[in-house]
Formats: structure tokens, C-alpha cells, sequence
């Protein structure tokens, strides 16, 4: 975990640009204190006075009046301080979780396969939440707190400089003992963020598989994985309250030593004449106010912890690099003609795992039809993953019109890639949303030819608001045929020269596969088009069909050319 002096340089900049909104907020909590710091001043007066016989109606009124002209300054203070310096928390929340929400829509497919949904999910949400308030309480307490400090110790100084210089001995030793507690209680804060991340990933998980949860019948098993997540999230909220006792133990026994040291030695000051009866009423009102501010502060360390925390987890994410991203000397892709080279291609998931793809090469002619059949685990998804570019190659090269795609930037390649895959995603909204998602400024009128090529026009219209007709989270009320034909829409609205076929139709039933072929079939004329399929029957009008094993590419060529080998794919097509 960073230190607490590198978190607030990770928050700061986010400060700078309220800078205006922090300055009047920090005047007015000065001003917030204005009346406590002058009311033991009053009560001293007005007890001289009395003491002296010297106290009139006159004198009762000019030292009310002088408290209620400060009193009123202090409200006017404190709503500007609650209101505007609320705002400026949430501002600056906003602010940061934009920023978070961007860089995550950077970060490439190893970030989310090494983090979970419902953590990431924590992050967004949860983890700023606190960072309201502490980016507008911290500035605050610690600056009324330090105010407070300087100007008891001033006063006081002035009645008794030996009993005062006593008193604040005392405030260093208290912080320093008390650093211990607060380090355990940092720590035991930021692995609360992280075991309530691991719930909420597990909550998502396990809702998001309800059904197979209920086919199984395994729901008690859910509910003890829960709860085993659930008791050791207690464990650590358990340890971290033992840290906070033991934190504000230390403060009040340092309260109840100041306490002391006031009656004894003051005591002792004023029997020796050194000090008035009205100077320990002033003495005892600012310990007594100084001693508030340090419970106040106590009282605020957890929400402090919790908003380092939540600023630790920031900068954790915004320091996360995406593996894929722009070179400094990237291109535009403009014009593709959609030749596509694989030169002695390289590439495994992780620096210990085995190769998926050993010095492969192909070349893909611009319109044309290409397909990759052969057994799971052999590579065929990697192939279309590398293309555009959602992880990059070990070595060789992938080459589309001549330029090597490492060196063009990453939103004008894929811009130039259509993907239609097995397990479509479909966005909460209704229909023509999802369609429009191909192309953002595409026309009502553009959106229907895209869903009428894709022959989706005719289910659409029969829903209950056709193409405005919510389809619940993830197309939920659509049938699977339905969801893939708006999916394939969706790519001819965007009308790219390179497609990518990824089982598109390996889920779907016979019916509703006949229907999404012909559609597919359509998408594909005038693109370059590459298949992944598991069906042989779905690549036969290809005109080149590569056959992919753990060895490489070891067959290829048209249908017909291959049956008429007699090898592996003969072998595979017959069994199907």
C-alpha cells in the first residue's frame, strides 16, 4: 500500500481544479470556530467583572452582542461549508469516477481475465463513495484541528506558558503511540475493500449462473461459499475495530492525563497567586475545546482510512497498462482492401504456458472467403483474436493490406473489422439501440435496411413496439436466433471490410441456424471473410477451408479439394 504522503498526490490534482471552491471552503471552516475560540475569552470578562463588582446591564449586552455577531457569522460559515463543500466531494467522485470508468475502456482482455466483474463493479462504486466525503471532510478537519492548535497554545501561552508547554508535551507522545493503531487500522481497511470486491464477484457470479445453480440444485453450496466469504469479511472488520479501540484508548487516556495536569498544576498556580480563578476557566475551556478536536479527529480516522482506501484502489486501476496499445508511430487504417498475413505468428497466453500458435502462416486474399476447422484447443479463436489485436503476438507478424497491425492504431483497425460470435451481447434497451451501437449516427432508415439484410425486419416488427421494444438485459425476452440476426445487423450497419465469423451459428437450432446462414451469406459478399466453425456444413462454400490441429495448418484448400485428399478433414466431415 502506498503511503498516506503518495495517496494525496495521487488525489490533488483532482483538488487543483476546485481550488477556488477549497479556498472559501477552508476560510469559512476557520470561521466555524470563531465563536468557541472567543467564548472563554467572553466568560473570562464577564467573571473579572463580576469578581470586581464592575459588571453592569451595559457590559451583560456589549458581550452578548459580540457573541451573537460571531455566533451568526459561524451559521452562515457552517451552511456554506455543508452545502458547497459537499458539492465539491461529489464533483471531485464524478470527476475520478470518469476517469476510472475511461481508463478501464482501455484495458484489454488480460486485465478482465485476471479481474473479476463484481470487483471491478466495487471499484467503480463503492470505493468512491467514500472518497466523497473525505476529499471534503479531510481538507476541513484537519484545518480547523491545526487552527485550533496554534491558537490554544498562543492563548494559552500568554496565561501560563509552563502549564501550557506541559499540556502540549503531551499531544505528540498521544500521536505517536497511537501511529501503531492507525497503521492496523489502514490495513485492515484496504483488505475490507478487497474481501467486499471478492463478495460482490461471487454475488455476480452466482446470480448471473441462477439457473445452473437451480438445475444442479446446488443452491446450499452458493449460500456456504457466501457465507465463507461473508464471516471472513467479518474477521476483518473484527480486527480492524480491535485496532480502532485500541487507537481511541490511547486518546482518552492522553485526555484524562491533560485533564489532570490542568487541575493539579493549575491548581498549585493559583494557590501561589501565579494564576486567576478566571484564567482556569479559560485554561479548562480551551483543553476542554482542543480535546473535542481531537476526538473529532479520532472519530474521523476510519472515514480517513476509508477514503485512502478507496484512493488506493483508484491508482491501482489507473496504474493497470493495458499489454495492447498505440506506438507512437502508428497509422490510420484507411481504405482496407482486406488482404490478411499471418508471417511466422508466435503467441501463448502467459510467459509460462505452451505455445498456442507455433510460426504460423496463411494469407487471406482481399474478398475472400476463408474458413478454420479442426479439434477444440487448437487455435482457431486465438487466430481471430490476434487480428484485431485484442492480444498481440509473441512473434512474426500479422500483416492486413501490407501494414504490420502493431503499428496501426488500435480504434482504426478494429473499426475495420465486423465480428459476429457464438455468445452474442446484446445491451439493456430496446432493439433499435443495439442495432444503432454498429454505427452511433446511423439514420432510422439505415437501421432498418441493416436489420432487413440481416432478415431480422419481420420478428422485429412482430414485437410488441417493434424496434423500440425493450429486450431486457442481455436480449433475455429474445430467442436465440432472434438475438443473433440483431447482432449480424448490427455489423452490416457498420459495414466493415473484414469479418470474422466466430461459431455464430453453433448454438442456434436447425430452423433458426437455416435462417441466420442465409444471412450471414449475405453479410459476407464484397469482405473478406474468415469462419471459425465446428459444423463442416457452414464452411463448404468457402473458398479456402484450413484445417487446424496442435501440429498447425495441416491441410487446406476448397471443399471439394479437400474430400478429395481423403485426410483429415474427409475423415472429420464424414463423422458429422
Amino acid at each position: 500500500m502506498l503511503s498516506t504522503t503518495a495517496l494525496l498526490k495521487v488525489i490533488a490534482p483532482y483538488f487543483k481544479k476546485y481550488w477556488k471552491i477549497l479556498t472559501i471552503d477552508l476560510i469559512a471552516s476557520a470561521l466555524t470556530t470563531v465563536a468557541m475560540f472567543f467564548l472563554p475569552i467572553i466568560l473570562q470578562q464577564l467573571t473579572d467583572y463580576g469578581a470586581s463588582g464592575d459588571l453592569t446591564a451595559r457590559v451583560i449586552a456589549y458581550l452578548a452582542g459580540v457573541f451573537i455577531i460571531l455566533k451568526s457569522i459561524e451559521v452562515i460559515a457552517r451552511y456554506y461549508m455543508t452545502n458547497i463543500g459537499h458539492r465539491m466531494g461529489a464533483m471531485i467522485e464524478t470527476d475520478m469516477r470518469r476517469d476510472i470508468f475511461g481508463h478501464l475502456m482501455t484495458l484489454d482482455d488480460t486485465y478482465y481475465n485476471e479481474n473479476k466483474v463484481g470487483e471491478v463493479m466495487t471499484r467503480v462504486t463503492n470505493d468512491l463513495f467514500d472518497i466523497t466525503e473525505f476529499t471534503h471532510h479531510a481538507p476541513e478537519e484537519y484545518f480547523i484541528f491545526t487552527i485550533q492548535l496554534v491558537v490554544s497554545f498562543l492563548v494559552l501561552s500568554f496565561i501560563n506558558l509552563p502549564l501550557t508547554i506541559t499540556i502540549f508535551i503531551m499531544l505528540p507522545i498521544m500521536l505517536f503511540v497511537s501511529t501503531h493503531f492507525r497503521k492496523r487500522m489502514a490495513e485492515a481497511q484496504l483488505n475490507q475493500r478487497r474481501q467486499i470486491g471478492r463478495l460482490n464477484a461471487g454475488v455476480e457470479d452466482s446470480i448471473s449462473g441462477i439457473r445452473v445453480v437451480k438445475s444442479f440444485a446446488n443452491e446450499k453450496e452458493e449460500i456456504d461459499k457466501f457465507e465463507s466469504g461473508n464471516q471472513k469479511f467479518y474477521g476483518i472488520k473484527k480486527h480492524f475495530y480491535a485496532s480502532m479501540a485500541g487507537f481511541i484508548t490511547v486518546t482518552t487516556a492522553f485526555e484524562g492525563l491533560m485533564y489532570i495536569a490542568v487541575l493539579t498544576a493549575g491548581g498549585y498556580f493559583i494557590l501561589n497567586g501565579t494564576m486567576e480563578a478566571s484564567d482556569m476557566i479559560v485554561f479548562i475551556m480551551y483543553i476542554n475545546m482542543l480535546i473535542t478536536s481531537v476526538k473529532r479527529i479520532i472519530q474521523f480516522t476510519e472515514q480517513f482510512q476509508k477514503g485512502l482506501t478507496g484512493i488506493q484502489r483508484f491508482h491501482e486501476v489507473m496504474t493497470a497498462v493495458p499489454d495492447v496499445d498505440d506506438t507512437d508511430n502508428t497509422l490510420v487504417l484507411e481504405n482496407v482492401k482486406g488482404n490478411i498475413v499471418f508471417d511466422d505468428v508466435s503467441f501463448s497466453y502467459g510467459e509460462d504456458d505452451e505455445k498456442v500458435l507455433d510460426r504460423l502462416n496463411f494469407e487471406i486474399k482481399e474478398g475472400e472467403q476463408a474458413a478454420f476447422v479442426g479439434p477444440s484447443g487448437a487455435g482457431k479463436s486465438t487466430i481471430i483474436s490476434l487480428i484485431p489485436r485484442f492480444f498481440d503476438v509473441d512473434s512474426g507478424e500479422i500483416r492486413i493490406d501490407g501494414h504490420d497491425i502493431r503499428h496501426l492504431k488500435i480504434h482504426s483497425l478494429r473499426d475495420n473489422i465486423g465480428i459476429v460470435q457464438q455468445d452474442v451481447y446484446l445491451f439493456a434497451g430496446n432493439v433499435k439501440e443495439n442495432i444503432r451501437y454498429g454505427k452511433l449516427d446511423a439514420t432510422d432508415e439505415e437501421i432498418y435496411e441493416a436489420a432487413r439484410l440481416a432478415g431480422a425486419v419481420e420478428f422485429i416488427e412482430a414485437l410488441p413496439n417493434g424496434f423500440d421494444t425493450d429486450i431486457g438485459e442481455r436480449g433475455a425476452r429474445l430467442s436465440g436466433g432472434q438475438k443473433q440476426r440483431i447482432s449480424i445487423a448490427r455489423v452490416f450497419l457498420k459495414n466493415p471490410p473484414i469479418l470474422i465469423l466466430d461459431e455464430a451459428t453453433s448454438s442456434l437450432d436447425n430452423q433458426s441456424e437455416m435462417i441466420v446462414q442465409e444471412s450471414l451469406k449475405e453479410l459476407a459478399k464484397g469482405r473478406t471473410t474468415i469462419t471459425i466453425a465446428h459444423r463442416l456444413t457452414t464452411v463448404e462454400d468457402s473458398d479456402t477451408i484450413y484445417v487446424l490441429t496442435d501440429e498447425g495448418i495441416i491441410e487446406s484448400g476448397s471443399h471439394e479439394e479437400l474430400i478429395a485428399q481423403e485426410g483429415y478433414y474427409y475423415n472429420l466431415y464424414t463423422r458429422q
